[in-house]
């Protein structure tokens, strides 16, 4: 029953990092939309893959480093700020925002003039890793921030080898004991990475269906993508300025 319980609460665990709206999410979405469920789970596999980057790092007592050093924080943050500016862009031009601006009125997402979106994947090995949706989502997420901070807290208390009782933690007695938690342990950490894994399919899954039955939703989501991802980039920007402003003046 513990190990059920357990496994149970770490695919929550993952779906809670997983799910929130967000810069790896907005490249899911523009992936799927414009080409396909294939390259949607490609770009959530690159996601998960920087979860795992921060999972060995912080077994190791790796990611503690960034937390520690705020130069090498503020760096961090602005490159991805950067990286997100500059999806932004193309996120915008795969929805044809700049063909519209030019005046020639035209949308230039392939699979809108007929044809299924997996046969215009753009995420070929030879385009390089930061043009295909895995690597866009590989490297926004190991450079971004809160999932290090993610794994500074949350996922420090995952690893550490012992037992959490939710029902006690959040004092309803009543019901403590009936829902304990082993953390440190393989089956928390297996419904972990599960709980990634099923929302990057699903989520995909979801646009996917949802594009085929409208039409003109594959621009509102890359328009969309991109306002989040440029909405994001400010943010890291100006994140990366105060701290490294701090460092400075300090």
């Amino acid at each position: 029953m513990a190990v059920t319980t357990t496994l149970a609460a770490g695919v929550v665990f993952g779906l809670t990092l997983a799910a929130p709206p967000g810069p790896m999410n907005a490249i899911i979405a523009e992936e799927s939309v414009l080409r396909g469920w294939t390259a949607g789970f490609r770009a959530g596999l690159g996601a998960a893959a920087a979860d795992g980057v921060f999972f060995v790092l912080a077994a190791l007592g790796v990611v503690g480093f960034v937390d520690r050093l705020p130069t090498v924080r503020g760096l961090m943050v602005g490159v991805g700020g950067l990286l997100m500016l500059y999806f932004a862009y193309g996120a915008a031009a795969d929805a044809g925002v700049f063909a519209v601006l030019r005046g020639r009125g035209t949308l230039s997402v392939g699979f809108l003039d007929g044809g299924d979106a997996d046969e215009h994947d753009s995420g070929s090995p030879d385009d390089g890793l930061v043009s295909t949706g895995f690597g866009k989502a590989f490297l926004l997420a190991l450079t971004n921030p809160y999932q290090v901070l993610f794994w500074l807290t949350v996922g420090v208390g995952l690893l550490d080898p012992g037992e959490v009782d939710l029902f006690a933690a959040a004092e309803v007695s009543a019901l403590a004991g009936t829902v304990v938690v082993e953390t440190g342990s393989p089956a928390l950490l297996v419904g972990f990475f599960a709980g990634i894994g099923v929302w990057i399919t699903g989520f995909p899954g979801a646009l996917v269906s949802a594009r085929r039955r409208v039409s003109s939703l594959a621009p509102v989501v890359a328009v969309g993508s991109a306002l989040v991802l440029a909405g994001f980039g400010v943010a890291f920007l100006a994140d990366a300025a105060g701290t490294l402003a701090g460092v400075v003046n300090g």
